[in-house]
């Protein structure tokens, strides 16, 4: 459209340039027409006529061209803005981008940090875990291999992450297959530690019912012989009912001095009265044995007084001691006298 109008008002300045404008009064310029030669009246307002349709074609056609001037500027800035939208939609779509990606890597980092955390727990706990199982398989199973596990785990987990670079960005992943192995191990270990101890529990078990039976077929045999030499042995003697003066004395020294009772007392009269017959006097003039209890050499009873020759305390109060000190009981002494004839 702009092309068409420049073109019209090309034309129209070409007949401008070669049409005189119109005279006042008739008055003759440069350009006027030569009205002189046959020209008419009628001719001349056609002229006048044709110059003015012209100009008026002029003007349209100026007016026409200033007004798509006008059009093609408002398409201009229109594209122009449109232009400038489009940009700012990359922009923004750019920025956006870019804060995304900023975001992902936020998150890839905070992730490898907090995988890098809970792995490096997980092995200490597998390891610390390992290390009791390794000392509980002491001298039992071999533990060999996960001694080694615990030692490769306990190294990985020294690798600071602050230091992490995409080469070792898997360092948890390796942590973690590393504290399954060691779990494996661990477990492994345990079993054969624990089938260890179930076997010697049993062996001790047996060891210690062979033992008990042991001990108490000792006891039964013992018990078995003690009631066969009790069978054997005389029936231990009662204790008279109306003792002597010497037997009194002698109840009496016995139960003070001893805590023996009437039956530890009815051995003791039976003893003596095979001995010397409760006589202060008796003696054997084979053996040298004198007095109640006789003793051998008579004069050992010197120890329990100076009287001993007459006093039957003083004979007693031997005798009972040398009964404690050899034979226990007075029954002991009757029932070695009772088997060997003397005492």
């Amino acid at each position: 459209m702009l092309t068409a109008l420049a073109a019209l008002s090309a034309r129209f300045r070409s007949a401008t340039r070669t049409t005189a404008p119109d005279s006042a009064a008739g008055e003759e310029g440069p350009l006027a027409p030569d009205v002189g030669a046959g020209s008419t009246r009628t001719q001349l307002r056609r002229r006048r006529q044709g110059r003015k349709h012209l100009l008026a074609v002029g003007a349209v056609l100026t007016i026409g061209a200033v007004i798509g001037t006008g059009f093609g500027v408002q398409s201009v800035m229109a594209n122009a803005a449109e232009q400038t939208k489009h940009e700012a939609a990359l922009s923004a779509a750019a920025s956006a981008q870019a804060a995304a990606l900023r975001l992902q890597v936020t998150q890839a980092r905070i992730h490898v940090t907090l995988a890098t955390a809970f792995a490096t727990r997980t092995a200490e706990a597998v390891a610390n875990d390992g290390t009791v199982a390794i000392a509980a398989a002491a001298g039992k199973t071999d533990a060999t291999v996960l001694a080694a596990s615990v030692t490769e785990l306990s190294k990985t987990t020294q690798i600071s992450t602050t230091t992490a670079t995409a080469a070792t960005a898997l360092i948890p992943d390796r942590v973690m297959q590393l504290a399954a192995r060691t779990e494996a191990a661990t477990a492994s270990v345990r079993a054969a530690t624990a089938e260890v101890d179930r076997v010697a529990g049993e062996q001790a078990a047996a060891a210690a019912a062979a033992a008990q039976a042991a001990a108490a077929a000792a006891e039964a045999a013992a018990q078995a012989a003690a009631d066969e030499k009790a069978a054997a042995a005389p029936s231990r003697p009662a204790a008279p009912t109306d003792p002597s003066g010497a037997q009194a004395i002698a109840r009496d020294l016995m139960l003070s001095q001893y805590g023996w009772g009437d039956d530890e007392f009815g051995c003791l009269v039976s003893l003596w009265n095979k001995e010397s017959g409760w006589n202060v006097n008796a003696y054997n003039s084979s053996s040298g044995a004198a007095g109640i209890p006789q003793a051998l050499p008579g004069s050992k009873m010197a120890s329990a007084g100076a009287d001993w020759q007459t006093n039957p305390a003083t004979q007693i109060t031997w005798g009972l001691g040398y009964i404690a000190g050899r034979y226990g009981t007075p029954c002991g002494a009757w029932d070695h006298s009772v088997s060997n004839g003397w005492y």
